[in-house]
């Protein structure tokens, strides 16, 4: 259908109830005026589209209502950085390197005696206090706090990791996975 002049009146007649719809989607009036201008350029470009004698004003908030959609959809995913400071701080690392790190550190923990390896997990991975996991092993804090000292030494010769006596029992674990050896 090409666009006549009473379909452009009609058209322009239906933009102040788009806007107010909009920004009741948006709440935003600037958000709200984007979206009316694109939703009359779509309108416009799929003109062809339009079936007449059918609702105009339902057709164009269709197009609006879906736009809306995609588009919340589509900012849902992102984060403003306009500065580029969060982009800067992302890193990924190659997954071969994390898995064969995490496949070491199975082997190196495997290798540690049972209590000490229990010790580790229950304080260092678990996040267990020093008096929770003495009480799940059944032995005194001293003996834990002994037992993971010794856990995270063996671990750190076994792993070859260095400058392990910063870290406190609660990072050992993440510490040694994470370490860029």
């Amino acid at each position: 259908m090409p666009l006549t002049d009473s379909l452009r009146d009609d058209i322009l007649a239906s933009v102040p109830n788009l806007r107010a719809f909009a920004i009741s989607l948006s709440g935003n009036g600037d958000r709200a005026d984007d979206l009316v201008q694109e939703t009359l350029l779509r309108a416009l470009a799929n003109i062809d589209s339009f079936q007449p004698g059918s609702n105009l004003p339902a057709w164009l908030f269709t197009i609006l209502r879906n736009l809306f959609r995609s588009d919340y959809r589509k900012r849902r995913r992102e984060v403003e950085d306009s500065d580029g400071s969060y982009a800067k701080t992302l890193k990924s690392q190659p997954n071969q390197n994390a898995h064969l790190e995490f496949e070491e550190f199975r082997a190196a923990l495997d290798k540690l005696p049972q209590d000490q390896r229990e010790a580790l997990v229950l304080v260092g991975a678990s996040g267990f206090s020093y008096e929770d996991a003495a009480k799940i092993c059944g032995c005194a804090v001293g003996t834990i706090k002994s037992r993971v000292n010794r856990a995270r030494s063996k671990l750190s010769a076994l792993l070859y990791v260095e400058g392990t006596e910063d870290f406190g029992p609660d990072d050992t674990v993440r510490a040694v996975i994470g370490s860029g050896r």
